[in-house]
């Protein structure tokens, strides 16, 4: 039963937005709960665990309460988001030539795991991201140009805040994946600063920060071409056993 405080929505997961096949792209879907839990104030960051992979073009009860939001299909809990007071920390910024020279090291183009993913996946232009990371000589980053395209915006023309999410996310795993390595997300915690544009250029940027039995950290900026900061996250990825 849903209380007057509590709002609830039906929600669907459009094939194009996945990551593992049959499945959301993990980044896309915690933007999306994020957004819920939040709405369009950046005051703070926002946490999310995913606790099973989101199936998509399957309707799905996204569950708005005070500041937390959750995803749910069924009785199973998906996602679930809360804001947090912790400051994220930002790996520092590459250029945008720099970070688009980068690419040509990316590990996916040799093994991809998911290469059908929405963000990393070895889509056709406009349909994917394209978002590619590769190590930046003489440092511990991965490094991306992000060349948004034209076609994942809303009715309105903006960017959804998801697609902003799903570019901090890939860039993370890369930081640790050598080819043919996986792994899935288990959480994201980001914080948004500003919007993207469609058809502007960034710096995907990520490091890896450490590894605990199966559990991989790592995290991720993206910048704006000047150097100014869009977004930070940190994430934590179980690999596969």
């Amino acid at each position: 039963m849903t209380t007057a405080a509590e709002l609830q929505t039906v929600v669907t997961v459009p094939a194009r937005f996945r990551g593992p096949e049959g499945s959301a792209n993990g980044g896309w879907i915690a933007g999306t709960v994020s957004q819920a839990s939040h709405g369009a104030r950046h005051d703070s960051a926002v946490e999310v665990t995913l606790h099973a992979p989101t199936p998509l073009d399957t309707e799905l009860s996204l569950r708005h309460l005070a500041n937390s939001a959750t995803l749910t299909d069924g009785e199973t809990l998906l996602v679930e988001a809360i804001p947090v007071t912790e400051r994220l920390t930002a790996p520092e910024f590459v250029p945008f030539n720099e970070a688009a020279r980068a690419e040509s090291g990316f590990a996916g183009v040799i093994g991809h795991p998911f290469p059908g993913c929405f963000v990393c996946g070895l889509r056709d232009p406009g349909d994917g991201l394209r978002i590619f990371p590769g190590s930046v000589p003489g440092t511990d980053l991965v490094a991306a140009g992000w060349r948004v395209p034209m076609t994942v915006t809303d009715e309105d023309g903006v960017v959804p805040e998801a697609v902003l999410w799903a570019a901090l996310d890939c860039a993370t795993g890369w930081a640790h994946f050598t080819p043919g390595e996986s792994a899935l997300l288990g959480r994201l915690t980001a914080q948004v600063e500003r919007r993207v544009y469609p058809g502007g250029t960034y710096s995907v940027v990520a490091r890896a920060t450490g590894r605990e039995g199966r559990k991989l950290f790592g995290e991720s900026a993206v910048y704006e071409v000047d150097g100014t900061l869009v977004a930070t996250a940190k994430a934590v990825w179980i690999a596969s056993a």
